[in-house]
């Protein structure tokens, strides 16, 4: 059995051993995940070499070790930091000095931060409820515009000036429907409110996915939150399909008329349909 300093002194001799080799000089990588790879890839050709007084290799070493190792936790060991707190009447919730947002149906509702190394997850009751990249500076302030947008439609006048909004980015097309919204629009205001229902769609489909649909909509002249939604919807295709008479005997004596189209020409004459 070993007892606590001992393996204190341990681990602090592996930190130094992989301070000193893996991180000079200091590694050059674009994000923490190209830093993780260099890191095991590091650590498994570090077991290949061989101590000295020793007659294997460390990844031969590990292997009687392991063999007297207690078995692992059957749980897995969730690498964060957390901390219960509450979402403020803005929808932000404070961790390590900096504001994060959430939905705006969780404000003044408890909420359990996890803070990982390099994201932060907002829950309520168990559940995810929004998830932020974690900023290790101080006094910032981090929205996700999508929580906010049913509140534009009770106020739809701060489309342009809300300030959670300022950082959504997005393409030419939605600019373009916009101003013809706005500009058949049959009262003031239901241009912006209908452009509003738009970018609610962005709660349940990816931006990439609603721009191809407002493309779309566009071409074809038909700029509403319905029209656009039509290309969102996925449609089931009868081409290889085939109906079956087999237990609908009574869909035989059924005779359907051909249809008269002259009907609909007379309408028209009529100016019955516009």
């Amino acid at each position: 059995m070993v007892d606590k300093d001992t393996a204190k002194g341990v681990v602090e001799g592996v930190v130094k051993f992989a301070r000193l080799n893996f991180f000079v000089p200091v590694p050059r990588v674009r994000d923490l995940a190209e830093l993780n790879r260099k890191l095991v890839e590091s650590c498994r050709e570090d077991l290949k070499r061989r101590l000295r007084g020793k007659m294997g290799t460390k990844a031969e070493m590990l292997k009687e070790d392991q063999a007297a190792f207690l078995p692992l936790p059957a749980g897995v060991f969730d690498a964060c930091r957390k901390q219960p707190t509450r979402a403020n009447s803005l929808s932000l919730v404070r961790f390590d000095d900096n504001d994060y947002s959430v939905p705006i149906s969780y404000a003044h509702h408890e909420i359990l931060v996890k803070g990982y190394v390099d994201r932060v997850v907002l829950c309520h009751q168990d559940k995810g409820v929004a998830e932020h990249r974690r900023s290790w500076g101080k006094e910032g302030t981090f929205f996700d515009p999508l929580h906010y947008l049913p509140l534009l439609e009770r106020k739809p006048g701060s489309l342009d000036y809300a300030r959670p909004l300022a950082g959504l980015d997005l393409p030419e097309c939605f600019d373009i429907l916009r101003r013809r919204l706005q500009g058949q629009e049959e009262k003031e205001g239901s241009g912006i409110r209908e452009f509003i229902r738009v970018l609610r769609l962005l709660e349940d489909y990816p931006l990439v996915r609603l721009r191809i649909a407002v493309e779309k909509a566009l071409r074809i002249h038909a700029p509403s939150r319905d029209a656009i939604l039509q290309f969102l919807t996925p449609r089931f295709s009868w081409r290889n399909t085939t109906f079956l008479m087999d237990g609908r005997k009574h869909l035989r004596l059924v005779k359907a008329a051909k249809p008269d189209l002259s009907a609909y020409g007379t309408l028209l004459s009529k100016g019955g349909v516009q």
